[in-house]
């Protein structure tokens, strides 16, 4: 029996560009009633982190190997490098000039391992599953104890240097 296709949608969210950020996750299985949701908040970082970051940690929670997965997001910076494969001539130049290296390389290794599909939806248009995502990444962005995202802050710190 075929695997049933997974659904993920994802957001991301920062509240100033830097600011503190979160991301929220949707997973569903088509066919069935599962339906997962997740967040993180995070003190200091960026939407387009936030919109990566979102994808990974959903792929990440994938159970089985070669799953068939769509994921849905209202990010075009997600959505456009994969699709248009930026982002593979990207790691063929070894990210020259690029930002979020890190969380890029995250995503080919995990991509790689799954057969994946990516659908942009517009944001605040009414999507549910992407209005539940950009509820849970906000709300997620104002927690008491956020997570640090060290990759980007220590970043930030190197500038200094």
């Amino acid at each position: 029996m075929a695997n049933k296709e997974i659904h993920i949608f994802t957001d991301g969210s920062s509240r100033g560009n830097p600011g503190p950020g979160g991301y929220g996750i949707v997973m569903e299985q088509t066919g069935s009633s599962y339906v997962k949701e997740y967040s993180q908040g995070f003190r200091k970082t960026t939407n387009n982190r936030m919109e990566l970051l979102a994808v990974i940690e959903a792929l990440k929670k994938l159970k089985i190997e070669n799953a068939s997965v769509v994921v849905f997001t209202d990010s075009k910076y997600v959505v456009d490098s994969v699709e248009k494969k930026w982002v593979f001539s990207w790691e063929k130049n070894n990210f020259k000039k690029k930002k979020n290296i890190d969380l890029w390389l995250k995503f080919l290794k995990i991509f790689r391992k799954h057969t994946i599909k990516f659908k942009w939806v517009k944001g605040h248009n009414n999507h549910p599953q992407n209005e539940r995502c950009d509820h849970l990444a906000y709300e997620a962005s104002k927690n008491k104890n956020l997570f640090i995202d060290r990759e980007y802050e220590n970043q930030d710190e190197i500038k200094l240097l």
